[in-house]
């Protein structure tokens, strides 16, 4: 399949996201639909638009940029516990349905502030068993009428979601994003989801874990298309190798004068994705040949834990490189936001997207 490629929206009530400069109605729809539309202009498919509590609300952010853009894909972060399945598939269905087939589901199982919104989220294995259940009903609600279910999660009775989620050209209904790196999460994965997203590993560590899924996907009878994978990193690209890593090494020395020290958000510390990237600061600064990991060192999460960093022509190979191993969905980022967008829509799509070839450009080395 042709590969995907998405942005990052920030969806917050405080400006100055990862270091973004955009402060002055950062988060109004006027600036938020800037971004969408910039999106189009530019070559991407669509934008990743997150989720939490204490952030607006993904899912009305996601709509009214939908309203206002002609391509663009929101990719709406949504929660199990925040959302009802029924409710959700009936929403999903009609945004998928007003905007022609663009909505694309990003299901999230971390830890958020479950009471804040009523929700009693349990331990890790209650949390991705309710996971897994909420994908299959919500799958089951957008392709077969009258459904009944009656798990230990959800209950519907003679459901029948309107209006219907529409079959298009290559999908049966908006394709339903995953992420997690838990045994319990990779099999809800391997089971139930369309697409499983990675943070910003080394390409040996990907192909493992595409192998494992992919085994594991056998083992438990799957019962769907096979599992596609994605990748979710920040890409910091300037003209040349030796601009790039001084300005990356100059936003790590900003990170570590903030006196952070890898504290992140709620349940951080035991989330098995974000253990992993910490993981990788420990090993090397720089892994693979332009995989940067220190930021995770000084407070950076996420994303934003490790950055391929580089020449255009650099941090293109290593996307490709991604996508050999059998990445099909890629989702790029940087700050700040909306000057990056443009930037690698530009310069870096087309070396991905094989509409133009790289330059010849003499390079430098990183220094070692």
């Amino acid at each position: 399949m042709s590969p995907r490629f998405l942005w990052y929206i920030p969806n917050e009530i405080d400006p100055g996201h990862r270091g973004d400069d955009l402060v002055d109605d950062h988060n109004s729809l006027e600036t938020l639909t800037r971004h969408a539309k910039t999106l189009e202009a530019h070559g991407w498919d669509g934008a990743l638009i997150g989720t939490g509590w204490g952030r607006p609300d993904t899912f009305t952010v996601a709509t009214a940029l939908a309203a206002r853009t002609t391509t663009f894909q929101p990719l709406v972060a949504i929660r199990p516990g925040y959302w009802h399945p029924a409710n959700f598939a009936a929403a999903a269905a009609t945004l998928d349905h007003l905007t022609g087939g663009r909505l694309l589901v990003n299901i999230v199982s971390g830890s958020d502030n479950p009471s804040a919104y009523g929700d009693r989220e349990g331990n890790q294995a209650r949390r991705y068993a309710r996971t897994g259940e909420f994908l299959r009903l919500v799958r089951r609600l957008w392709t077969a009428e009258d459904v009944t279910h009656h798990g230990d999660h959800f209950h519907v009775t003679n459901s029948t979601v309107m209006p219907r989620m529409t079959g298009r050209a290559g999908r049966r209904h908006a394709p339903l994003y995953f992420g997690g790196a838990s045994p319990a999460a990779e099999r809800v994965a391997a089971t139930e989801a369309d697409v499983q997203l990675f943070w910003g590993e080394p390409l040996d560590d990907i192909r493992e874990r595409i192998d494992r899924l992919n085994r594991l996907a056998a083992e438990l009878g799957r019962e769907h298309p096979p599992l596609e994978f994605g990748l979710r990193i920040t890409t910091l690209v300037r003209d040349t190798r030796e601009q790039a890593w001084a300005d990356a090494e100059a936003k790590v020395a900003r990170l570590a004068a903030a006196g952070h020290s890898g504290a992140g958000g709620p349940g951080w510390q035991t989330a098995a994705g974000q253990r992993r990237l910490l993981d990788l600061a420990a090993r090397a600064d720089v892994l693979d040949d332009n995989l940067y990991t220190a930021p995770g060192r000084f407070g950076a999460i996420g994303a934003g834990a490790t950055w391929l960093v580089g020449s255009t022509e650099d941090v293109a190979k290593s996307l490709r490189n991604y996508q050999d191993l059998g990445i099909t969905h890629f989702i790029l980022s940087d700050t700040p936001y909306l000057p990056e967008l443009k930037r690698q829509g530009d310069q870096l799509l087309p070396l991905l997207c094989g509409r133009l070839a790289p330059a010849t450009r003499p390079q430098g080395r990183h220094p070692s």
